[in-house]
């Protein structure tokens, strides 16, 4: 069981895990420094628990105790409690949702391994706001899709903000880094799967005619600002739309990935 440790002062090194949350280059070379991430409020720390993950410590406000007192059983892990005063000094914001934890990174899998079985993938080329890969994480696992790849430049989804918009859906979804960018999808294609890519393309058709009929389908999502590159938008095996009203000609690349997951979801019903 946790050892509850009651912790007064900002500079306790002990509090190390938590500090400057919002600093994102800084966040960035000490999670990868030390083989860590965060996971923000009580739902999302005790999903990332129970998806196996090892505990390194918690930060809880008091109040926060009692209702991840079960949470708090599984590990040997110390539990630094605060005021949220000094929790808000330690990490540079309001920490509203009252409860923190400092969790151990796992080695990312091979490709290979992470389509094992998969019929539905997301494909993310570098997609750089950590809330935009959180929701395209969560929308995925909604709809019942078994993977996720990444470009090597997309944001890291066990960020803390990715992880808390996706509400600890990287916890459940399988996922891995391409090691190969240029050749990512037509290796996705040698496997088996039809490559569809999101794009305004001349020759996209709409999403439900581009994924109709097809076995394993890997959804490619390209960036918040160009969309994707010319690499990826030619080599994919089929190019498709979200048809929308006339003035309007795309959607929010969160958005969009909600729509199309859900097509595509319709398409693995249909065909299973």
């Amino acid at each position: 069981m946790a050892e509850q440790v009651a912790i007064s002062d900002a500079g306790d090194p002990r509090l190390a895990d938590y500090r400057d949350l919002r600093d994102v280059q800084l966040r960035k070379h000490l999670e990868a420094e030390h083989g860590l991430f965060l996971a923000e409020g009580g739902k999302v720390v005790r999903r990332a628990v129970e998806g196996g993950f090892e505990v390194r410590s918690f930060l809880m406000a008091p109040r926060w105790l009692d209702g991840l007192a079960d949470v708090l059983a599984t590990t040997d892990a110390p539990c630094y409690v605060v005021s949220e005063a000094l929790a808000e000094e330690v990490t540079g914001f309001h920490v509203h949702r009252g409860a923190l934890a400092s969790l151990v990174r796992r080695p990312l899998p091979p490709v290979v391994d992470v389509l094992h079985g998969a019929r539905s993938v997301v494909v993310l080329e570098d997609i750089v706001d950590h809330s935009n890969v959180g929701a395209i994480f969560r929308s995925a696992a909604a709809m019942g899709f078994d993977a996720a790849l990444l470009a090597p430049r997309c944001a890291d989804p066990l960020y803390r903000r990715s992880i808390k918009v996706g509400m600890g859906a990287v916890f459940s979804l399988p996922w891995t880094r391409l090691p190969d960018w240029h050749a990512a999808l037509p290796g996705l294609s040698t496997a088996g799967f039809t490559t569809v890519a999101l794009t305004l393309a001349d020759d996209a058709v709409p999403i439900e005619q581009a994924v109709a009929g097809l076995d394993k389908v890997a959804l490619v999502l390209g960036s918040e600002g160009h969309g994707l590159s010319t690499r990826w938008e030619q080599s994919a095996d089929r190019r498709a739309i979200i048809p929308m009203a006339a003035g309007i000609d795309s959607l929010n690349v969160a958005a969009a990935s909600a729509v199309a997951c859900y097509v595509t979801a319709g398409r693995a019903a249909v065909a299973g």
